[in-house]
C-alpha cells in the first residue's frame, strides 16, 4: 500500500508572522498572507491526502483562525499537533480536526527536537486520548523509535504511533542512517504487533524519503519544510506533486 502524504504547512504562516511580533500576529488582520488556507487547498489539488498543522501554546505560526478555517475547508483529513496542554486540548475538542498528534513542545525550540515521552505522562495521556475518542477524533503519539515508548503508547489506547524519522534525517553517512532505519524498521513491526497504526515524520525531503518508503511501510508520512521549500520555487500544487510521484515510485521498488 502506498504511503499517504501528509503535508505540514505551518512554514507557510512562518513566513506570514515573520514581518510581525507575536502579539500583533494574533490580530489576523494584520498578518493575512501567505494564507496558510490557501496553501492547503493547493497541496491537495497536489495529492496531498492529509493537512498537518501544529497550533503551538506561544502561536508562533499557526492561529486559531487557521485551524477553524481549515476545519470548515479543507478536503484531506486534518491533523492537527499539539502539546499536550489543557488550553489547546479544549481548543481542538471544540474544532474537532480528523487526527490529533501529541508532540512535545519547548518554548527556545525552532521545531520539534524528539519523540513525545509517553512513559513519564501515561496516565494523563490515556485520559486525554478517551476525551478524544469520546470526540470521534483518531489520536497518534509522536514518538522516538524504542520499544518502551510503544509499549507505553498501546498501554495509553493510542490508535498511531508517529515514528521520529529526525535521526535518520540528520545521519552523517550511509552507513548511520542505515543503522536509524534498521532500528525504525524494527520499531515500526513492534507497533504494529501491538495493533497500532504507524506514520512517520521529520525531517523527510525529497533525496531521504525513498528508503523510508520502501522498508518502512507506513500508513502516513509527514513532511512540511522540505516542500514548503521546495514551492517557494515551482508552487505548492507542484512540489506536492512531485513529492506524492516520488513516494509512487518508491513503493513500486519495494521488495514485499
Amino acid at each position: 500500500m502506498m504511503p499517504k502524504l501528509g503535508v505540514n504547512i505551518d512554514h507557510v504562516a512562518t513566513i506570514r508572522q515573520a514581518r510581525y511580533s507575536v502579539a500583533l500576529a494574533k490580530d489576523t488582520r494584520k498578518a493575512y498572507e501567505p494564507d496558510p488556507v490557501t496553501a492547503s487547498i493547493l497541496a491537495h489539488l497536489g495529492g496531498a491526502d492529509v493537512i498537518t498543522i501544529h497550533l503551538r501554546e506561544d502561536r508562533r505560526h499557526i492561529q486559531e483562525r487557521d485551524l477553524r478555517v481549515l476545519r470548515q475547508t479543507v478536503f484531506a483529513k486534518l491533523n492537527l499537533e499539539l502539546a499536550a496542554s489543557e488550553e489547546i486540548i479544549k481548543i481542538a475538542l471544540d474544532e474537532k480536526p480528523d487526527q490529533v498528534t501529541f508532540v512535545p513542545e519547548k518554548r527556545l525550540e525552532v521545531t520539534t527536537e524528539g519523540g513525545f515521552d509517553v512513559v513519564s505522562q501515561k496516565k494523563r495521556i490515556a485520559e486525554v486520548i478517551k476525551r478524544f475518542n469520546d470526540a470521534g477524533i483518531i489520536v497518534s503519539l509522536f514518538i522516538d523509535a524504542e520499544e518502551k515508548q510503544i509499549k507505553a503508547s498501546r498501554d495509553a489506547g493510542t490508535q498511531y504511533v508517529e515514528l521520529h524519522t529526525g535521526d535518520y534525517a540528520n545521519a552523517k553517512d550511509a552507513k548511520e542512517r542505515n543503522k536509524v532505519l534498521e532500528k525504525l524498521k524494527m520499531a515500526a513491526s513492534m507497533a504494529r504487533n501491538f495493533g497500532l497504526m504507524v506514520n512517520a515524520g521529520h525531517g523527510l525531503n525529497y533525496n531521504n524519503v525513498g528508503p523510508i518508503v520502501e522498508e518502512l511501510h507506513a500508513e502516513e508520512l509527514h513532511i512540511g519544510h522540505s516542500i514548503v521549500s521546495r514551492a517557494i520555487f515551482v508552487g505548492m500544487k507542484e512540489a506536492v506533486q512531485e513529492m506524492k510521484e516520488l513516494i509512487y515510485k518508491h513503493t513500486m521498488l519495494r521488495k514485499d
